[in-house]
C-alpha cells in the first residue's frame, strides 16, 4: 500500500514539468472566394482580400468542360509567392467545384486551363489577415 502511493505520487509529481508546449496562434478563419465562368471572362470576388486559407467556389456557365487554375501572377506555375498552381479539376457545364488554398501575400492569376478566348481573372492578396485564436466557434 505504501508502496503504491509512492509510485502514485512520484509518477504525479512528474507529469508536466518538461512541456514544451507553445500556444501558437491559429490561423486566420478560412474566406470563400466565389468566381463564374462566364462569356469570354473568369469573374472573381471579392477580387482583394487579406491573406490566409480560402475557399474557392467556382461554376462553370459556358457550355463545355472547363478546369480553372489558381496561380502565383508574378511567375505562373513557380510557386514564387507560396503557391504552387492548383486546379478545380473538369467543370461540367453549367456545374461547380471548389478548391482550398492558403494563399501568401501577393498577386494571383485565376484562369481556364487551354482557354485562350477566355479572360483570367486577377487577384491581390494584402497582408495577413488577423488570427483567429480568439473566436468562438471555428473548426
Amino acid at each position: 500500500m505504501v508502496l503504491g502511493t509512492t509510485a502514485t505520487a512520484l509518477l504525479v509529481a512528474g507529469c508536466g514539468t518538461q512541456s514544451d508546449y507553445k500556444n501558437n496562434p491559429r490561423p486566420p478563419s478560412p474566406i470563400t472566394i466565389t468566381a463564374a465562368i462566364s462569356g469570354g471572362r473568369v469573374e472573381v470576388s471579392p477580387r482583394h482580400f487579406g491573406a490566409g486559407p480560402i475557399t474557392l467556389v467556382v461554376t462553370n456557365q459556358t457550355g463545355r468542360l472547363r478546369d480553372l487554375v489558381l496561380e502565383s501572377a508574378s511567375q505562373p506555375g513557380s510557386g514564387k509567392t507560396g503557391l504552387p498552381a492548383q486546379h478545380t479539376g473538369p467543370i461540367n457545364p453549367q456545374g461547380t467545384a471548389s478548391l482550398k488554398a492558403d494563399l501568401q501575400q501577393g498577386r494571383y492569376t485565376v484562369s481556364v486551363r487551354a482557354g485562350h478566348a477566355i479572360r483570367p481573372a486577377r487577384l491581390v492578396v494584402g497582408r495577413k489577415r488577423p488570427s483567429a485564436q480568439n473566436q468562438l466557434l471555428q473548426p
